[in-house]
Parts: C-alpha cells; structure tokens; sequence
C-alpha cells in the first residue's frame, strides 16, 4: 500500500446539494478511514460500519479528528446506507468512478459476483495526508471467494489508537 493519500475530488451531495471535498480538505490531522467492498453488503452493513459508528466517541476521546467509510459507490447509495443503518457519526466517502481506490491499489474485481470493481477492505490511520498505519484484510486478490474480516475492525483499530496513546504518556 502507499504511503500518501492520493490527491482526489470527491463528488458529495450533502444536504440536497452537490459539493466537491478535496483529500487534502478531508484528512486534517489525525483520521480513520474504513474502505470497504460495497453499501448494503452483509458484512459491511452489519458490523463493519456499525462498529465504528458504536465506538466512535472513543476514538474522539483518544485525539480521531473524523472517521471516514468510503466504498465504490456512489454519494446517493452512501448515504441512504447510512441513513437506513441509522450511522450518526462517520462521514461516508463515495468513490464511484474508483478513483481513490485504484491509486491507493486497492482495486479489486469482484466481477464473478456481479460487483464488478470494487474496493478491497482495510482500514488506515492517517495523520493529514500521511497514511501512519494500514489494517489490509489477507488474500487480496481478484475474483477471490474470500471476504476477511480480521483485522480492519473498529475493535483493532481502538486497541491500536489505544496503544499510540499509551506509548506517549
């Protein structure tokens, strides 16, 4: 995985409105970042995004400026997902042309499950544009059966941000 964020215009509609977030508006100071293979799939909508969503005045408590779910959809699916999952606090990311994805290489083709290109799941830490720590679920492949979940959790990511907090006390 890279390093740096790349450098995207992401088409948001907000409030009935279209508007254009830049990477770099984004990701000021320290952020999470949840990427995952579609809105409404099972294990995205069940635990993935929900957990987050549940823990996330922990991750605030330990210095998270946002926390970001981002998927190859686009702003219109993103957000009735989270408004019929009932999320409050994560700021979703739409990727529809698959932009970010395939810069930060994470592209995948789930084309035998009629998904077409999606993203693979992780999670990273960033601190601005800097990505600090990566979570990338195993066997990242196209056309994989496989769907991990094992290590982009909220729970993983707590214990780390927990771990950073006491490492600097």
């Amino acid at each position: 995985m890279i390093s740096t964020l790349p450098s995207i215009e992401f088409k948001i509609r907000e409030d009935g409105e279209w508007t254009t977030k830049s990477t770099e508006e984004l990701f000021v100071g320290t952020n999470i970042m949840l990427a995952l293979p579609g809105a409404f799939t099972p294990t995205c909508s069940s635990t993935h995004l929900p957990g987050y969503d549940l823990l996330y005045n922990e991750f605030k408590a330990l210095g998270v400026n946002e926390i970001y779910c981002l998927s190859v959809n686009d702003s219109y699916v993103m957000n009735a997902w989270a408004k019929e999952l009932g999320i409050k606090n994560i700021k979703m990311i739409p990727d529809g042309n698959a932009e970010f994805t395939r810069q930060m290489g994470m592209l995948v083709n789930k084309a035998d499950k009629g998904f077409g290109y999606r993203s693979w799941r992780y999670a990273i830490v960033t601190q601005g544009n800097q990505i600090t720590q990566s979570f990338v679920e195993r066997g990242y492949m196209d056309n994989t059966s496989e769907d991990p979940f094992e290590v982009s959790d909220a729970d993983t990511l707590l214990a780390y941000m927990r771990g950073l907090t006491a490492e600097a006390a």
